[in-house]
């Protein structure tokens, strides 16, 4: 029975994308990574997984199972916007997908891995998935997390360009704001909505930032919000579909105001919307992201057809599925 490898496994992204695969599909997941003394092994503990591995034994064990393996999903990385530790962040995000690309490529493996809207920078050079040299250098990303996601996108970009060796399927994910279950382990990294749930359930007022800019009204700041079983489905689409290589952005192509975001959040618990506006700390004022939006064109034209979940039934489903249970996990 062939198997699958899902670096960072037991995250976010990567605990989802393994329980999918171990409960809907015949492959045997593997997951690679570490859980520390908190409660993320939560995240892993209804599925059927058929192996643990830690982060330093990756090379060993895919040398050792190369002939039973279909594909690499790569979702491990340092994934704080806010760590300082550079060296960790290239280690990580750059040096160890460079070193699994060139793994798959020369095992002629599937490779699937995760970048990000954060090498996107401030959006001032839009926020189209193009792969070209060219299109890449324009981008200008705002912290060392995106950095070393942009890096190996362009160590991607210029191994298409050149022709070099490449494995059989290979897809980069540029991940917008992504929410949902099994997130809780992130702490101050959670999405906007696990933070403020706690508030609205219980009818006390949220807190959004004010605006800074004449264009846009107080908690009117818009992003991209895409539910984690978007993603998930995503992930599951190529797989199935073993042609389609690309880079491709993941969001829904249609940003939403924080506000929006605050009132389904009330209206998923039941109650009116609670709101206030604070002010935003004078250092974030200048470099504040106004408005993301995924161009999704790339991934319809690929052939990916699925609705994704507007924000109102993205919320209601996290909501009411997993926040509101005494066992949130998925």
């Amino acid at each position: 029975m062939k198997r699958i490898l899902v670096t960072g496994g037991a995250g976010f992204i990567g605990s989802n994308i393994a329980g999918m695969l171990a409960d809907q599909t015949d492959y045997r997941i593997v997951v690679a990574d570490e859980f520390g003394n908190g409660s993320k092994w939560r995240n892993l503990s209804k599925h059927r997984i058929f192996e643990i591995i830690g982060p330093d034994d990756i090379f060993y064990w895919l040398e050792d199972n190369a002939h039973d393996l279909e594909a690499i999903i790569h979702m491990g990385a340092v994934s704080s916007t806010t760590e300082t530790d550079v060296d960790l962040i290239l280690a990580t995000n750059f040096t160890l997908s460079r070193t699994l690309w060139n793994w798959a490529a020369t095992h002629e493996k599937r490779f699937i891995y995760a970048s990000s809207a954060a090498t996107y920078g401030d959006g001032a050079a839009g926020f189209d998935d193009d792969l070209g040299i060219e299109a890449l250098s324009k981008l200008n990303p705002l912290n060392a997390y995106g950095w070393s996601k942009h890096l190996f996108d362009q160590c991607v970009s210029v191994a298409t360009a050149a022709n070099d060796t490449m494995p059989p399927q290979w897809a980069g994910l540029k991940f917008f704001n992504v929410y949902g279950p099994n997130e809780y382990h992130k702490e101050d990294q959670r999405s906007v909505i696990n933070h403020i749930f706690p508030h609205a359930e219980h009818g006390r007022p949220v807190k959004l930032f004010h605006s800074y800019r004449d264009d846009y009204a107080d908690g009117e700041q818009l992003r991209d919000f895409v539910y984690v079983k978007d993603c998930v489905k995503i992930i599951a689409w190529l797989l199935e579909n073993p042609t389609v290589s690309g880079l491709f952005n993941v969001g829904t192509g249609k940003a939403r105001s924080f506000k929006d975001l605050a009132s389904a959040t009330f209206a998923a618990v039941g109650k009116p919307p609670a709101i206030t506006y604070i002010d935003m700390p004078e250092e974030l004022r200048d470099k504040y992201q106004y408005f993301t939006e995924a161009k999704i064109d790339r991934l319809r034209a690929a052939g990916y057809k699925e609705e994704f979940y507007s924000l109102e039934d993205g919320v209601k489903d996290y909501v009411q599925n997993y926040l509101l249970k005494d066992d949130p996990y998925y």
